[in-house]
């Protein structure tokens, strides 16, 4: 897109998979600047944040983006070999800051989530340590718990996610018709059982809504207007387990960003939320 910056492609290996990281130059400015790592929603491709780089670069932020295993540039493509969950997309996010740390080594670092990039980052920090981050912003994410939505949409998202859910145990993989693109049956198992539930799922048998409680990482939570998906009382419902961390709640409206928004468009509306962004890594402690 015209006036975005180029970035350069490159690749993780881990157990089997490869995770596609798109590195930005460093922002105009000192050097050092604090670096925003962005997980993206399922089934989306890294490719489509480049406008929301754009700002978070001229916000004064460095900026990586991976794609989620099975999307974009990761692989494997999703196909009924396949057996990943959660937890396989937890453990990619510390194969990647792995992979990032010579960049990141001396600067403050943010991990920054899109709806299931949002809970694959939360999930690493609580399953395998926050020491190699500094803080979390979670953008349109939250628990899809069917209780939690509005109204009487709730009863809609229980049939939704548990059909869709039962599709994916059948064939062996989800097609993509009309939601999330194609994805591993495991992906949304664990999706699935959290729209049922409520809960995180016991991960590589841990209890990850334990390990989620006692995470102590700063935490910036911000929901979008008129989002379809994750609306505003999901990510309350999210927030309420992070009893231990200092969280930032927060939402992005209409009126703020000047266009209309749901649970995509913010991504090309999102300069006031790229400085809010750059405000919360300013406020964090300095390493």
């Amino acid at each position: 897109m015209s006036g975005e910056p180029e970035y350069t492609q490159e690749h993780v290996d881990v157990d089997g998979a490869r995770i596609g990281v798109q590195v930005y130059p460093e922002p105009d400015g000192p050097p050092g600047a604090p670096m925003v790592v962005i997980w993206p929603a399922m089934g989306v491709r890294a490719r489509y944040y480049r406008p929301f780089a754009a700002t978070l670069r001229d916000a004064g932020l460095a900026v990586a983006v991976a794609d989620l295993r099975g999307t974009g540039a990761s692989t494997p493509p999703p196909g009924r070999a396949c057996r990943y969950g959660y937890a396989e997309l937890a453990t990619d996010v510390g194969a990647v800051l792995d992979a990032l740390k010579p960049r990141l080594d001396g600067r403050t670092r943010l991990l920054l989530g899109h709806s299931l990039g949002g809970q694959a980052a939360l999930l690493h920090l609580a399953l395998h340590g926050a020491d190699a981050v500094d803080g979390l912003a979670l953008l349109a994410v939250g628990v899809p718990y069917w209780r939690s939505y509005p109204g009487l949409r709730g009863y809609g998202v229980l049939p939704y996610t548990q059909g869709i859910s039962a599709v994916a145990r059948t064939l062996g993989v989800w097609p993509g018709w009309g939601f999330g693109g194609r994805q591993a049956r495991g992906v949304i198992r664990d999706w699935a059982y959290t729209a049922r539930t409520g809960r995180f799922p016991v991960l590589d048998g841990v209890d990850a809504e334990a390990a989620v409680r006692r995470l102590a990482t700063p935490v910036l939570a911000v929901s979008m207007d008129d989002d379809q998906y994750t609306p505003h009382p999901t990510l309350d419902h999210l927030c309420a387990k992070l009893t231990a961390a200092p969280v930032t709640r927060d939402r992005y409206t209409v009126a703020e960003a000047g266009a209309a928004l749901d649970h995509f468009t913010w991504v090309r509306a999102g300069a006031p939320l790229a400085r809010r962004v750059a405000d919360f890594a300013a406020g964090l402690p300095p390493r």
